[in-house]
């Protein structure tokens, strides 16, 4: 096999692999904007602590238990209980 085939396809994966981590990323910075701007827009107060916990979370199935909360709850801390 020639080497530059083979640089090739290594360089490949590791490109496809920082393009599933982006689009990871993407998701999850998405449902953490959509979970704010659920409580913002329902008047609730979100402080620094909640909001760097939403922004930092890159679990999906945890983020969207947190916005169907988001939805209901009375206060940003409550999103985070468990039901």
């Amino acid at each position: 096999m020639p080497i530059a085939l083979y640089t090739s396809f290594i360089a490949e994966e590791f490109r496809e692999e920082g393009r599933e981590q982006g689009r990871t990323e993407g998701r999850a910075e998405g449902r953490a904007r959509d979970i704010l701007l659920v409580l913002e827009t329902r008047g609730i107060a979100v402080s620094d602590d909640v909001r760097e916990r939403i922004g930092s979370c890159r679990d999906s199935v945890l983020m969207k238990s947190w916005f169907e909360h988001a939805v209901t709850a009375d206060s940003a801390e409550k999103i985070f209980e468990t039901t």
